[in-house]
């Protein structure tokens, strides 16, 4: 059951953000730092590892009787409830502490959520996790897979099977849908390797923002647009899960592989209890139902992010989107107002 006050929290966030934003942090925090990279002023990067660095002073540190976390909303965040409650419930058992789950309804709240305190750990979906690193102190540690290694997933372009459209040069001037501006394959990948195949955003086509993978995917089944970009693990998934035929739709484009969802602990949490979060996430492993959703995934592996995200990174500055305060500024605007607009509009039908 949901703890009320987290709710409650999570609904102000936006507003909460921009009022953080804007706040400036003492001088002499600053002034101590002596290496910050893209880090928000909050945190600093003395070992040059690209994350945020535990907080020296102890009283700062945070050793919670509950973990609240969430999981990135990149299809309906209600879905995940489910589906996450065997781990739930092997972390509260592993850690000793209740584990509480809510679901987060964008990007941009997800980041602000672990940002000013409210959750302890995440997974964020793979084009987030930059701006979570930056500007929340997220520090990713997992990410799914099986014994065969990491899980990694392609950027697709899905159109309707009986479309006339064989090639991404034959959506010129159509209506291209994109999930978020802060999403790697549903949005910022798409900018970057799109116009090498004849088809570039903002210039043949004006990207149009669905809100969600599964969202873009039952709109182009539904018709509402003629063409997806989403990432192919979850495409796949809403195969498996039976929301779509395979027959309903086609592939006209795959893109090499990126990583997938990072899972993140804050980084002012308390070693020790870092350390036992990660351990008891190494430790479970999925049940059948978990590895029939996630593509065969049975267990979580360790990840850095200095490492593992680099092509990620690569291609958000190719984009124009850096992970710094600016473009996530930027960007997080673009989604409201995306949000704002796709509400005020009919719901696409859902597929039959």
């Amino acid at each position: 059951m949901f703890d009320l006050k987290f709710v409650r929290l999570a609904a102000a966030a936006p507003l909460a953000f921009a009022f953080m934003a804007s706040t400036a942090i003492p001088a002499q925090a600053q002034d101590s730092c002596t290496n910050r990279g893209q880090l928000d002023t909050n945190y600093c990067d003395a070992n040059n590892d690209l994350v945020a660095d535990v907080p020296t002073d102890a009283s700062k540190l945070k050793d919670p009787s509950a973990l609240v976390w969430a999981y990135t909303p990149v299809e309906d965040p209600a879905v995940y409830a489910n589906i996450f409650k065997p781990l739930t419930d092997h972390l509260a058992t592993c850690t000793g502490k209740r584990i509480v789950y809510y679901p987060v309804q964008s990007n941009s709240a997800e980041i602000e959520a672990m940002r000013s305190g409210r959750l302890h750990f995440a997974g964020f979906s793979t084009g987030p996790t930059g701006f979570a690193v930056n500007l929340a102190g997220a520090i990713p540690f997992a990410a799914k897979g099986s014994a065969e290694g990491v899980r990694g997933y392609n950027l697709v372009a899905v159109v309707k099977k009986d479309s006339p459209y064989q090639k991404l040069a034959d959506l010129k001037g159509k209506k291209v849908a994109h999930t978020s501006p802060s999403s790697n394959s549903g949005n910022l990948a798409p900018r970057v390797l799109f116009p090498e195949h004849g088809l570039e955003a903002e210039k043949d086509y004006k990207p149009l923002m669905s809100g969600g993978h599964d969202k873009s995917i039952l709109g182009v089944v539904s018709g509402d647009y003629d063409m997806g970009a989403v990432a192919g693990d979850v495409y796949e998934r809403m195969i498996v899960r039976g929301t779509i035929k395979k027959d309903d739709t086609r592939e006209i484009y795959r893109s090499a592989v990126f990583p997938t969802s990072s899972f993140a602990y804050a980084h002012d949490l308390k070693p020790e209890l870092a350390k036992k979060l990660t351990d008891c996430f190494f430790s479970f492993r999925f049940t059948p139902e978990m590895t029939k959703e996630f593509n065969g995934d049975d267990r979580f592996l360790p990840i850095t992010y200095q490492k593992d995200w680099a092509i990620v990174r690569d291609v958000a500055e190719k984009s124009g989107t850096p992970y710094n305060k600016a473009a996530y500024d930027a960007e997080s605007k673009r989604e409201a107002d995306a949000a704002a607009k796709k509400k005020a509009q009919p719901a696409p039908a859902k597929a039959p």
